[in-house]
């Protein structure tokens, strides 16, 4: 993982009488040029921003001009397309609406049974930077996590990866054809598709006492028929609504409705708007910063349903608009109109979700990964071309999660998590070089030093009888090099040979850190863990999701 430095937690966390033996390795992920900048507060990157993510007058500035732009009526209407389970939720959005609040906002489309970790990791992260926010503004502030159902890319969320009882990465995928087409995530029914995929997800956990209501969960949440959106959901909802978590789903009907004038604004200013970004996009450039979201020439930043169904981006043509892919082609009225009956056919793309999400929501900060603090970047100039302010940028916090079978086997060869963070191949050099005998690499240097000075003199020695005779002996060096670096290869792979029971623990724990050679983060699913180790993993967390302004 990228970003700060990790910090490493003990393993012991209480939760009634459960203690949970499991390290938390806590960083704030990301390792581009501009999200380093961005967290060493450095000026030339943060005027593309609401300023510094650790900054408390930033948070104080931005709430206040929140508060000048909703009044309760706003924030009521908003409240209609928020889902808030019974309890700590509803409570927290309710003091929201009576004592205009604000919400701090995150987002992720909606994975098979919750997709990756960093997805719980955002939620976790808004929670803790609400709580915060609530003590320093004193006002409510909800955590508020969209869940982003309008999205058509199947192949990103269409899965999940976890690592079975065998220690192998495994991949429970919904069956091929199942959201093909190109149509949204939350028109997508999934049927008897996805009860076979609940089995075998089920069937690949880890057998434990905690199992059982975790199961029982899943099986609930993705009953027969439902869509990915509606059990990601259920799921979150379950796992943090007593946090105060509630969630806002980006096709819900309430929603729609009060994103009408923001995307009517977008066809009827599009060149505006383009013309805006671009601007930003070469500022960023210029800056060596480099652009997350190209900026298409005639591209709008608006998705519309065409006639087939598929969710295609839309495009300025010289009669009005088009949708590339199916060719449809639509007058400016045209699309008032379908915005205005149906707006459920027309959906913000990635740049215009979090003006739409602004203008709807109080919002004082949104909670970001790497990539979205990126594209954010791009936004600034944008956001006042909607006549709104954007939020402030929260990194959202990242962890590695520790067993204690993985650290016994990092202590067993002396290895760093990042030393995991390479290929196999050449994980298993750098140990079997570790091992090498201290008398093997002694004399095998002797060697070296030897060769290295019987050439040197031999080329003095000879360069009076014929200076041409230096090329042959620095070949004789170059081959006697050789020869000695074959003989140590060969050394090596027997040391390999002699610990290959030793290195396949080692290449087992590599695939719970960095399945696939990606952060764990980012591939393995939250249920492994859950069912393992039990409810306390969600308060652990919590502790160790610190935010300090």
């Amino acid at each position: 993982m990228g970003g700060d430095k990790l910090e490493r937690f003990q393993p012991i966390h209480r939760s009634g009488e459960q203690i949970l033996n499991l390290e938390i390795h806590v960083d704030r992920p990301g390792s581009s040029t501009l999200v380093r900048a961005y967290f060493a507060a450095e000026p030339d990157v943060l005027r593309f921003f609401e300023g510094g993510p650790d900054d408390p007058e930033h948070f104080r500035a931005k709430a206040a001009a929140v508060a000048g732009r909703f009044d309760s009526t706003m924030r009521r209407a908003a409240s209609e397309a928020i889902d808030a389970a019974p309890g700590p939720a509803a409570e927290r959005l309710a003091r929201v609406l009576a004592e205009d609040g604000f919400f701090v906002t995150t987002g992720q489309q909606p994975g098979l049974f919750t997709g990756p970790l960093y997805s719980v990791y955002k939620a976790i992260t808004a929670i803790r930077l609400a709580d915060r926010l609530e003590e320093f503004l004193g006002k409510p502030v909800a955590p508020l996590y969209w869940v982003a159902s309008e999205d058509h890319d199947w192949p990103e969320v269409d899965h999940v990866d976890l690592v079975d009882v065998e220690n192998e990465v495994r991949r429970i995928q919904l069956p091929e054809g199942a959201g093909e087409g190109g149509r949204p995530i939350f028109r997508v029914p999934l049927h008897e598709a996805l009860g076979g995929a609940v089995e075998a997800f089920v069937g690949a956990l880890p057998d434990s006492d905690f199992a059982a209501p975790f199961v029982a969960l899943l099986e609930e949440a993705y009953r027969n028929g439902a869509t990915l959106n509606g059990g990601f959901r259920e799921v979150l909802k379950d796992l943090l609504a007593s946090h105060g978590l509630c969630f806002v789903d980006a096709a819900d009907p309430a929603l729609k409705a009060l994103s009408r004038a923001v995307m009517t604004r977008e066809l009827e200013r599009a060149s505006d708007h383009e013309a805006v970004l671009s601007e930003t996009a070469a500022e960023l450039e210029a800056q060596g910063l480099g652009v997350q979201v190209p900026i298409l020439p005639g591209g709008i930043n608006l998705f519309v349903e065409g006639p087939d169904g598929v969710r295609e981006r839309l495009y300025r043509s010289e009669d009005g608009f088009i949708l590339r892919h199916s060719g449809a082609t639509y007058a400016l009225d045209e699309l008032r109109e379908v915005i205005g009956n149906d707006p459920s056919r027309v959906s913000p793309n990635v740049l215009l979700r979090p003006v739409v999400e602004n203008t709807v929501f109080p919002t004082v900060a949104y909670v970001a990964g790497p990539g979205e603090m990126a594209y954010y970047a791009q936004l600034r100039g944008f956001f006042r071309a909607h006549e709104i302010e954007m939020p402030v940028v929260y990194p959202r916090h990242g962890a590695v999660l520790v067993e204690p079978k993985i650290r016994k086997v990092l202590g067993k060869f002396s290895l760093e998590l990042s030393s995991l963070d390479q290929p196999f191949h050449e994980l298993a050099g750098e140990i079997a070089r570790a091992e090498e005998p201290e008398d093997v690499k002694r004399i095998l240097g002797q060697f070296r030093g030897a060769v290295g000075a019987a050439a040197g003199e031999l080329t003095q020695a000879a360069k009076e009888i014929d200076p041409t005779l230096k090329g042959p002996i620095g070949q004789m060096r170059g081959a006697a090099f050789q020869l000695i670096a074959d003989v140590e290869k060969k050394i090596l792979l027997a040391i390999k040979r002699e610990n290959e029971i030793a290195l396949g623990q080692v290449e087992k724990a590599q695939h719970h850190l960095f399945p696939h050679g990606k952060p764990q983060e980012r591939v393995m699913n939250v249920f492994y863990y859950l069912t393992r180790y039990g409810d306390a993993l969600i308060p652990a967390l919590m502790d160790r999701f610190t935010v300090d302004l």
